[in-house]
């Protein structure tokens, strides 16, 4: 028997309206036969393929079944498939509708993906949580920019932002710097995307002391020795016990104790050094023993 006459049987098989296959098997046993059957399908030729994905999710399959219906037709490369996908997203409900968005993602048809917009713009919480995670899976960062761009309230700006920074997308990100201004949430998504370029250029900033500070230490959690350089200068060339603070708190985040350490040896004020000392102590540095011994000793 031909392949593709033993998928269409097996279609057949698992989607006649006969109740033989009710009466003989358990409802488990028939669920996994009919996802058995829409995996087949991914096989066949698209035009043959489309018309039984269409009938299960025109049919009364379970929720579980249709989203598996669901995968399979975004993998349909045919303007119908995604017109579908498409109806589903819009008249469909519950976690089908939500499933349905995040497919056209995965499908990654422009004109689709397009339409999601719409559907963020009209939809509740879950639905503009689900055409996210949609631009997310086809990585459309300009349509995500769009949205954070655009956004009336700070939770949707927010979401957006995460989604972008998820990306590594950092023009996007910087762009909307320009366009909406400084926020923490901006500066979060900076560390991370990894964009060291900024936050240390916002690190110098100190025209708004409690962003310089979320900046530098956000610098930790980019890591790597460019950050842990630029942690140590800003702690030795600052004035500011905050500023200062906060490069101890970047070094703690990105793990550099040997920076710490120099801080310490370098320093001569008995009160920075008990500070140091502590950062030391909580990072569990393998020379903190040399310097405890060093200072009962009473080596400074």
């Amino acid at each position: 028997m031909h392949n593709f006459t033993k998928l269409v049987f097996a279609a057949l098989l698992v989607f006649t309206t006969s109740t033989g296959i009710a009466q003989s098997d358990t409802t488990d046993d028939v669920e996994e036969l009919k996802k058995a059957a829409l995996e087949a399908l991914m096989s066949a030729p698209a035009e043959r393929a489309l018309p039984l994905v269409a009938k299960v999710l025109a049919g009364n399959s379970s929720d579980d079944v249709k989203e598996r219906a669901l995968f399979v037709l975004s993998q349909i490369d045919l303007p119908e498939a995604q017109t579908l996908l498409l109806d589903s997203a819009r008249q469909g409900s519950g976690e089908f509708r939500l499933e349905a968005i995040r497919m056209i993602g995965i499908g990654g048809e422009p004109a689709a993906l397009s339409s999601l917009a719409d559907l963020y713009a009209s939809g509740n919480g879950d639905v503009r949580e689900a055409v996210l995670e949609a631009y997310l899976i086809a990585d459309d960062a300009n349509a995500v920019y769009e949205i954070a761009a655009n956004a009336e309230n700070a939770d949707d700006f927010e979401e957006a932002v995460e989604i972008l920074a998820a990306m590594d997308a950092r023009d996007e990100l910087r762009e909307l710097r320009n366009s909406r201004g400084m926020s923490e949430s901006l500066i979060e998504a900076y560390a991370i995307s990894g964009d060291f370029e900024t936050l240390r250029e916002l690190s110098m900033d100190g025209s708004d002391p409690e962003q310089q500070a979320q900046a530098i230490e956000a610098l930790g959690i980019v890591g790597g020795s460019a950050v842990n350089t630029t942690l140590v200068e800003i702690y030795r060339n600052s004035a500011s016990s905050d500023v200062r603070e906060a490069a101890l708190d970047g070094l703690l985040i990105s793990g550099h104790d040997e920076g710490v350490l120099q801080l310490y040896r370098s320093s001569q004020d008995p009160a920075e050094k008990r500070e140091l000392l502590q950062f030391l102590v909580m990072m569990d540095s393998e020379a903190i023993w040399d310097v405890i011994d060093s200072a009962l000793d009473g080596e400074r």
